[in-house]
């Protein structure tokens, strides 16, 4: 039967897996964004040098496009580097909770053994009268 201090732990590492998650979703999504923008700016760059029309005539709406993709990028990578050291911290802690909750259980077992055996000693001897 579980204590209440095991029942607790072991919803904090449910929690803490949810919170590792989620930081992981995150953190895909931010390299998902990085990817997208650079693509973008590596597909506007490519229409630049191909030497369109309409890039000659717009040439500098052609370069400020290619320089916010390469900031939103920028902007996307950094989010993703933040979500990864996140995601690295709720996995110490998780490990941390998952090693506690351990601890606790297999404490509660031996307590639970020492008991046993204690009661089969305590039957085992003889009453003396």
């Amino acid at each position: 039967m579980p204590t209440p201090r095991q029942k607790r732990l072991q919803k904090l590492v449910m929690v803490m897996q949810r919170l590792k998650d989620f930081h992981q979703a995150q953190h895909a999504a931010h390299m998902a964004e990085a990817a997208v923008a650079h693509e973008e700016a590596k597909a506007i760059t490519e229409t630049l040098d191909a030497g369109s029309a309409m890039t000659a005539l717009f040439p500098e709406l052609y370069h400020r496009r290619v320089a916010s993709a390469l900031e939103r990028s920028r902007t996307s990578t950094e989010r993703a580097r933040q979500e990864a050291q996140r995601l690295l911290q709720a996995d110490a802690r998780g490990n941390a909770l998952a090693r506690a909750y351990r601890e606790a259980t297999d404490l509660s077992e031996r307590s639970a053994a020492d008991r046993e055996r204690l009661e089969f000693i305590e039957r085992s001897k003889p009453v003396e009268t």
